[in-house]
């Protein structure tokens, strides 16, 4: 066994970790009206969403500011009981690639995604490519990381 002070960095996470609130933990899903309702809180947060996808829209190739070209991204609105959140599918940057979007329309998922909020600077994904937040886009986007079909 260690002693307590080398088992100290592990006990002061998990009582952290335990004292998070539940909508704040990646493991269960939360709706979409609590990230609506304060984006700041779940901003560079990792969320798990369920949800039905809607309006999915490919994107053209965009380039990212050192100028590398990516492929395959893709657009679409996540809609649960709650609300509605747009979702953005990042692309696969380098060599040239074919790659139609993980997911159609009305399909039931599971999204892992981290959350960006508006006035918190950075990057979104736009039908023009990668844009810089500014104070008046007011997006609320999640930038998905994994896609599941929802098992029900």
């Amino acid at each position: 066994m260690l002693p307590i002070r080398a088992q100290w960095p592990t006990l002061v996470i998990a009582a952290v970790l335990s004292l998070a609130p539940a909508s704040l933990r990646a493991d269960e899903p939360i709706s979409i009206q609590q990230i609506l309702d304060d984006p700041r809180v779940y901003h560079l947060r990792h969320v798990l969403l369920h949800g039905t996808v809607r309006d999915v829209q490919p994107l053209d190739p965009y380039k990212l500011p050192n100028e590398t070209v990516c492929y395959g991204a893709y657009l679409f609105k996540l809609e649960d009981d709650t609300g509605v959140l747009p979702v953005a599918v990042l692309g696969l940057c380098g060599p040239p690639v074919v790659r139609e979007p993980d997911v159609e329309d009305g399909a039931r998922v599971e999204l892992g995604a981290t959350i960006q909020a508006p006035s918190h600077g950075g990057y979104y994904l736009s039908f023009q490519g990668i844009k810089v937040v500014t104070d008046q886009d007011g997006l609320v986007q999640a930038v998905a990381d994994r896609i599941a079909p929802l098992l029900e």
